[in-house]
């Protein structure tokens, strides 16, 4: 399984980037989706999650200004941030946790990481 993000950029206080993440391949189900993100000498840490059942959690800092959201017909995953700020800058990574059929036909449980999209918030 793998996955793809993208949608990040450079963008000015006070903007909004909508983050996208697909998952390919021969995959049975997604459980949970989560976006994280890191900052130049910081840890990564979670910004928001989504269950297959649609239920959310959203870091504090984030709560109110972004909006996780999944397609699961298409295996994808949304982030929409709105009221951007300079303390958002990071590289969004998202991360998916599910089920997928192996090239023996077994189900296998998967944690999966996407490569990374840089969110840049300046003016």
């Amino acid at each position: 399984v793998q996955l793809q993000a993208s949608g990040g950029g450079l963008v000015q206080p006070g903007g909004s980037l909508r983050l996208s993440c697909a998952a390919s391949g021969n995959i049975f189900s997604i459980n949970a989706w989560g976006w994280y993100r890191q900052a130049p000498g910081k840890q990564r840490e979670l910004v928001a999650t989504i269950t297959s059942g649609g239920s959310t959690i959203y870091a504090y800092s984030v709560k109110g200004r972004f909006t996780i959201s999944r397609v699961n017909a298409k295996n994808t995953v949304y982030l929409q941030m709105n009221s951007l700020k300079p303390e958002d800058t990071a590289v969004y990574y998202c991360n998916a946790v599910g089920s997928y059929y192996s090239a023996s036909g077994v189900r296998t449980a998967f944690n999966t990481w996407g490569q990374g999209t840089e969110v840049t918030v300046s003016s």
